[in-house]
Order: C-alpha cells, then structure tokens, then sequence
C-alpha cells in the first residue's frame, strides 16, 4: 500500500469516526433542550420545577475501544453502535421521588423519542444499593444528508440517590480487586439511609403542600367574598354567595 493510498484510509477513518461521535453530541443536545424546555415550563406556571439540575457526558473513544475489548466483540463503527448502548448519557437529578417517575412520564410521552427500555433500580436497587431509573431512549437527529436514530441512556435519581452514586463511584473507580465484605455492607447500608431520607422528604413535600393548597383555598374564597364600592370594601358572610346561587 502506498503512502498516499494509507493517508487516505487514515484520512476516511478519521472522517468516519468524528461524524460517529458527531451524531452522539447531537443527539445530546436535542435531549438537553427537551430537558431545559420541560423545566422552564414547570417554573414559569407553577413556580415548581422537578428537575433540579441536568449532566451529560459522551464516552471517549479510549473508553469505547475498551468496552469492546472486554466484550471480544469486532472492532468497527456497526459493532460498536450494536453493542455499547450508553455512548451518550444523560443525568437527570430530581428533588423527590415522585418527580422521577412524573419526568419519565413526561419523556416517554414526547412522539419523537422511542423508548427502548426502562429499567427501575428504585423498585429494584442493585445488590450493592445503588438506585436510579434509567430509561434508554432512541432520539431523531436531521444531518444535512440522512436522519439517524441514536441511543440515549437517561439516567433519573434524586439528589440523595446521586450524592451515594457519586460517592460510591469514587471509592470504587478503577478498584480491580474484591471489595471487602464490611466496605459493601456499609455502602449497602448508607443507600438504605439515603433512601430513608428521600421517604421522609417526600412526606414533608407532600404534607407541606396540602397545607399550602388548603391555604390558598381558603384565601381564594376570602377574596370572592369581598366587593368595592366607591373604594369603600365590604366583606360579604360566609355563606351569602352560596345562598344566592341557590
């Protein structure tokens, strides 16, 4: 093979690769402004928003080339998309658990994504305690010559779920030998507590918020029963509006 002849392939690899890794970002992106429109929504008509905060992250190439390594599989762009379905992720963290499942729902409604899979490790923690919903989504991007089809793994979890995952990422990166029995118990049992706390901050949301609901009922109907008459107010009885629609 000539020199030229081997620029060239080198030059078509490295054209092939960036437009692969091209459609991952993008594919990102139309998650992150289905994401960022949601929440906007929710702050603007209810003064309340679920998603808290949003993270992205695309694998690199090094990470990619490793996964199919450890798997035995072929080394080529199809095999790779066939086979690493978390290339492009999406965290999502959430103040309550009940807004994990209302995002999902939100998501799994939009006619455009197609849900692949759910997986819920809330109902269902892992051994070690880790917990999040993950959704694996199929997401359109429009290039200027073809629409591709690309897999997003969103991940869902509360600031609670995320602050162990995080942790527990950390401790354990890169740790190829067999963690000690009493480490996993104790990871295992800081999970538990976490999801204690996420119970218990649900329940105050919810108490908190039928008290609130309750407050502005009763304000609403204080309001309708006041009237102004030459900037004079007049509060009307409890029970006359009702008695005058009878």
């Amino acid at each position: 093979m000539s020199t030229e002849t081997q620029i060239d392939k080198i030059k078509q690899i490295k054209y092939e690769l960036t437009r692969f890794m091209m459609i991952y970002k993008f594919a990102l992106e139309e998650m992150e402004t289905k994401i960022e429109i949601l929440k906007q929504e929710f702050q603007m008509l209810h003064d309340y928003s679920p998603i808290e905060h949003t993270k992205s992250r695309i694998k690199s190439p090094e990470s990619i080339m490793n996964k199919m390594l450890r798997k035995n599989s072929e080394i080529s762009l199809p095999a790779i998309r066939a086979s690493i379905k978390d290339i492009a992720g999406l965290r999502i963290t959430c103040s309550f658990i009940s807004d994990i499942y209302y995002v999902s729902a939100m998501l799994q409604k939009q006619d455009d994504l197609k849900i692949l899979s759910v997986k819920d490790y809330i109902k269902n923690p892992k051994p070690n305690g880790y917990q999040s919903l993950h959704l694996l989504v199929e997401v359109p991007v429009f290039l200027s010559d073809c629409q591709e089809h690309v897999c997003v793994e969103v991940q869902i979890r509360t600031i609670a779920m995320d602050f162990w995952a995080s942790l527990e990422h950390k401790i354990f990166y890169k740790y190829s030998q067999a963690v000690p029995e009493h480490l996993t118990r104790e990871l295992k049992n800081a999970a538990d507590r976490a999801y204690e706390l996420d119970l218990q901050m649900e329940r105050l949301h919810r108490e908190i918020k039928e008290i609130k609901d309750a407050q502005e009922e009763d304000d609403f109907e204080e309001e309708l029963r006041k009237i102004i008459i030459n900037n004079q107010q007049f509060h009307l009885p409890a029970n006359f509006i009702k008695l005058l629609g009878e």
